[in-house]
């Protein structure tokens, strides 16, 4: 599934979201310059979190927990992130305010760190990317829109097909699959557990516990109508 837009039109411009993409995407080109000046050890390794390299004696080795998040694997790893961070970020932040939203984006980055800790403190592997903080997004998204539309591509088989889906099915499948995914990782290939799932997994969980906390404005009009389709009459509309 790839979302392709929602239903909620943000009540406040975004301020903090823009900064976060442009920071991503400024920090993507360093990452690349320094890839390309030592391409056997590129700098910006020191910044990724490394799960055995985290001692509870240093606190500088759990810096990666905020610098991992700006970091990522390539362009398509970038875009990927980034859209769907434009896609759900502004209407989480409308609710927030700019500061809440960037204390917010970074603490559900952390946990989400801590959770793909915990479940592989030995590994080696680098890991960067900022999917577990904008998991953290879809978390508060699902708590705070919950009736809010996604419309979303389906490729199968080839053939794109484009469904107008609640926002509490999508988000809610989104993570089911996550989850099912890094279940899966424990117990097979080394490709699927490339993968940071458990770090989706604790970023989103983070996000759907924290967004109370931070969310300080009242919802916008839109918000409060109630969903207008059952599951029966979305499985019919799918067939």
């Amino acid at each position: 599934m790839f979302p392709l837009k929602d239903s909620v039109p943000a009540k406040h411009p975004s301020i903090m979201m823009w900064v976060v993409i442009a920071a991503n995407v400024l920090v993507f080109f360093v990452q690349n310059d320094l890839a390309r000046a030592n391409p056997e050890q590129p700098a910006w390794l020191d910044y990724a979190i490394v799960p055995a390299l985290v001692s509870w004696n240093d606190p500088l080795t759990w810096f990666p927990l905020v610098s991992s998040q700006f970091l990522h694997g390539g362009l398509g790893h970038l875009i990927s992130n980034l859209w769907i961070l434009w896609i759900f970020g502004d209407n989480v932040e409308d609710r927030m305010g700019p500061l809440l939203f960037a204390v917010f984006y970074i603490a559900c980055g952390c946990v989400a760190g801590l959770v793909h800790i915990a479940f592989g403190p030995s590994s080696l592997v680098p890991t960067i990317g900022a999917s577990g903080a904008i998991a953290g997004v879809l978390g508060a998204y699902l708590v705070l829109y919950p009736h809010a539309r996604v419309l979303t591509l389906v490729p199968l088989l080839f053939l794109p097909l484009v469904y107008d889906l609640p926002a509490y099915f999508f988000l809610i499948l989104w993570f089911g699959l996550q989850v099912l995914n890094g279940s899966l990782s424990l117990f097979t290939s080394e490709a699927l557990s490339s993968v940071a799932w458990w770090a989706h997994v604790g970023g989103f969980v983070a996000g759907a516990l924290l967004c109370r906390l931070f969310a300080r404005r009242r919802l916008h009009p839109r918000e409060l109508q109630l969903d207008e389709w059952t599951l029966q009459d979305l499985w019919k509309r799918m067939r």
